[in-house]
């Protein structure tokens, strides 16, 4: 009726090896990349783990209901169900610590190249070039609206104008 828990083992070993990892290293690698990949993978397998569990706890509790003693029968579920339950929480809790670890060394080696990119000369001249050119075309836009504004202004004397030269004397 109860299933195993599986390959608890290598799980172990796993989440203890990508800790080693991402504690250790400085710099994010593409090893590490993978090594995050892979503890989401055994993140999936908890969850198909815990999941399945949840079932056979809900189908036993189920069952109990047909029972004389209920009460007992429920309290023995629950029971069943902690045994299954906390090894596949604590497995998660160290691999949440080591995705956490390896989710903030590849942030900080990110933060890091922007943050030196930002640094490089090349960048910030291109980045102050594309201010001016900003700043320039802000200010043809407000040249233009002005020229608009004053065309609309002077509309009316212009319509009186030409209405008044095109009259037949």
């Amino acid at each position: 009726m109860i299933r195993p828990i599986f390959c608890s083992a290598w799980l172990y070993a796993a989440i203890t090896l990508s800790l080693a990892l991402g504690m250790g290293a400085v710099q994010a690698t593409p090893a590490q990349e993978a090594e995050l990949e892979k503890l989401d993978l055994i993140e999936a397998e908890l969850n198909i783990q815990r999941e399945w569990a949840d079932y056979r706890w809900k189908k036993a509790s189920s069952e109990c209901y047909q029972k004389y003693l209920v009460n007992r029968c429920l309290s023995q579920t629950r029971v069943q169900y902690r045994k299954e339950i906390d090894p596949i929480r604590a497995q998660e809790v160290e691999l949440n610590t080591a995705q956490r670890e390896l989710r903030k060394l590849l942030k900080d080696e990110r933060d890091a190249k922007r943050a030196a990119e930002k640094a490089d000369p090349k960048k910030a001249a291109e980045r102050a070039e594309n201010v001016r050119a900003f700043e320039e075309k802000q200010r043809d836009a407000a040249r233009r609206a002005e020229d608009l504004e004053e065309r609309r202004k002077d509309a009316p004397r212009r319509a009186q104008e030409n209405k008044a030269g095109t009259q037949l004397q």
